[in-house]
């Protein structure tokens, strides 16, 4: 199954028969690589007997000049790809013994394809036939990102004694990060299903076939179908999507896949988290770094992050970002850090020199890295700001929407809770799906010139006085009240620069009102009575703001074709459909509303 590359040369083949004591195994073609004047075997079609019967698929690559046995490093996925064999020769070049295995059911396994929900036991089922070969010294590490990142939380879940460490990069998180945020469901995951179980590889073309999906969305929008009848409107069946949608809280079904809660005690290996302020994934991949550090008393756990895209933080970061140059200090290889980081594991070498503290993070803008015991002590001040329903003196430029009630103004952000109470209404007629009538959140770029608002409202600080940092993560609490029983809303978080530019400091905040305070059960709320819809559940970045910059911070609506559109009647959101719209959705913000903003000053 394997296509080299010029610079590996197949110079002889040979069988391989390998035993494991109560694991079954196939007969194995072994290949010998030649890289770099350097000997590798490489071994595939190993197939490894889970203990409910199930196959998992895995090949290795060992260095031919390590003669004793040595530590393993493990690379558990779903992607089933032709060059999967480099992974482990990276790791074999290193002088570790590479194993890349994968979900039940991928690559050679003639098992059914399931994906997120036996990882954390068939994981360990290869770990301990790792223990039993004769090149292992019984030490095994991890690594891998996005889906890969969640294998390896799913294996500390029941930690095995030979699991040393593991790198977690840009981590899935099922239940918390996808396919619902904040317990909006996103229909990014629709399309992925079918490609990595349509086949066991990754069915690539259907995958691309970005004209499908797209008007799979908009038809779903523009018609107010059903979000549970996605697969009627594709014409082709989704039953793990659908099984999904039957669990909209944080259940019991989420629960078993990873560590939940008190799990976290056990988890006492060392721990390297990688992520990125512009990383889908950075939601799962802090949410395991703040229940370890919750649940285990000072926990050896690294966190790197930087100006990183979801690909970027599992490899080599890309040095233009959207369109943002990142600075030179933070054009790191994260390929190489991990390596780093198992030498100093395995091989009792020095600590990466990146890794000065627990907490490692660029400051974007200011072309350094900062280094911190833990996430609160990335700031040494907190900015409270009020969402004021009184205009500013300052315009705004827009190209999407009108955006606050029609005003050329942005709304004041203020440093001083209002006086008097008072709020701003926002009406959202869920019947009308014409372009215009979208209150749609999402912008991917970075530096803008002018203001994405759709239909939604922006609220503009006071130029500050002197340079400062913006460090951490916001939160704040939305005061509401609406005529529905619930909503989805999204919040984005701009700097607007002395130069008039609007700089996003990280992915947007999106969050349903009635799993704001508890994610394992929904609160529904009274309609037409004041509501509180905190929001702390939001990605960390960190940028250098100078010297007249202003924060602005857009508030709307969610209701738009790449998610779920929430109708506000209290049932199933999956279950609404457009007949459920009725009156529009009237919202009142309240000037009591706030945003906490973490900032450092020297």
């Amino acid at each position: 199954m394997n296509m080299l590359k010029p610079h590996l040369l197949i110079v002889a083949t040979m069988a391989i028969v390998l035993l494991s004591c109560n694991k079954t195994t196939k007969s194995v073609q072994g290949k010998l690589l030649i890289q770099d004047e350097k000997e590798y075997f490489l071994q595939d079609s190993i197939v490894v007997q889970t203990a409910d019967g199930a196959e998992v698929a895995l090949l290795i690559v060992r260095n031919k000049q390590v003669k004793t046995p040595a530590p393993t490093i493990l690379h558990h996925t779903i992607y089933t790809r032709d060059n999967d064999y480099e992974r482990a020769l990276k790791a074999a070049s290193h002088g570790y013994v590479g194993v890349v295995s994968y979900t039940r059911g991928k690559a050679w396994s003639s098992s059914e394809i399931v994906p997120y929900e036996f990882e954390g036991g068939d994981i360990n089922t290869v770990i301990e036939w790792i223990t039993q070969q004769h090149w292992s010294n019984g030490e095994v590490g991890m690594q891998g990102g996005s889906y890969t990142g969640f294998t390896q939380w799913a294996a500390t879940k029941k930690l095995h004694p030979a699991l040393k460490t593991i790198i977690p990069a840009a981590s899935s998180s099922p239940g918390i990060g996808e396919p619902s945020e904040n317990g909006v469901y996103m229909s990014f995951l629709y399309s992925w299903f079918p490609y990595v179980t349509n086949n066991k590889k990754l069915d690539t073309e259907n995958y691309n076939d970005h004209g499908r999906w797209n008007k799979l969305k908009l038809e779903y929008y523009q018609n107010g179908i059903a979000y549970n009848k996605l697969d009627s409107i594709d014409g082709a069946p989704n039953p793990f999507f659908k099984k999904q949608l039957q669990h909209p809280t944080y259940d019991k079904y989420w629960q078993s896949m990873m560590p939940y809660k008190e799990d976290f005690k056990n988890i006492d290996i060392p721990v390297l988290t990688t992520t990125g302020y512009y990383d889908g994934g950075q939601i799962g991949a802090l949410h395991y770094l703040k229940e370890h550090y919750k649940y285990f008393e000072n926990p050896e756990h690294y966190l790197v992050i930087g100006p990183f895209g979801h690909l970027g933080s599992q490899y080599i970061p890309e040095k233009t970002i959207s369109n943002y140059s990142i600075d030179s200090v933070a054009q790191i290889s994260i390929t190489d850090l991990s390596f780093q980081w198992f030498d100093y594991i395995f091989k009792s070498k020095p600590k990466p020199d990146l890794l000065k503290d627990k907490i490692n993070f660029q400051v974007m803008g200011a072309n350094k890295w900062r280094h911190v015991q833990e996430l609160s002590k990335m700031s040494s001040d907190t900015l409270r700001f009020y969402l004021n329903n009184t205009l500013s003196n300052v315009p705004f430029r827009s190209k999407y929407g009108t955006g606050n009630n029609g005003n050329p103004f942005h709304y004041a952000l203020s440093k001083n809770r209002p006086l008097q109470t008072g709020y701003i209404e926002q009406s959202v007629d869920f019947k009308d799906r014409t372009l215009s009538g979208e209150n749609n959140y999402y912008n991917p770029i970075i530096v803008n010139d002018s203001l994405p608002l759709s239909n939604g409202f922006s609220f503009i600080t006071k130029p500050f006085d002197n340079d400062m940092e913006f460090n951490g993560s916001y939160s704040g609490s939305l005061k509401l009240m609406i005529n529905k029983k619930d909503m989805d809303c999204s919040i984005v978080l701009y700097e607007q620069t002395p130069e008039g530019k609007y700089f996003k400091l990280t992915q947007q905040f999106i969050g349903r009102a009635s799993m704001a305070k508890n994610r394992e059960k929904r609160q529904l709320l009274s309609p037409n009575k004041l509501e509180e819809f905190p929001f702390n559940n939001v990605r960390v970045t960190s940028k250098k703001m100078n010297k007249g910059s202003r924060l602005v911070l857009v508030l709307n609506v969610n209701k738009h074709p790449h998610e779920q559109v929430n109708y506000g009647t209290g049932k199933d959101v999956s279950k609404e459909t457009i007949k459920d719209a009725n009156e529009p959705l009237i919202v009142k913000w309240f000037n009591n509303s706030y945003v906490d903003i973490p900032v450092y000053k020297e």
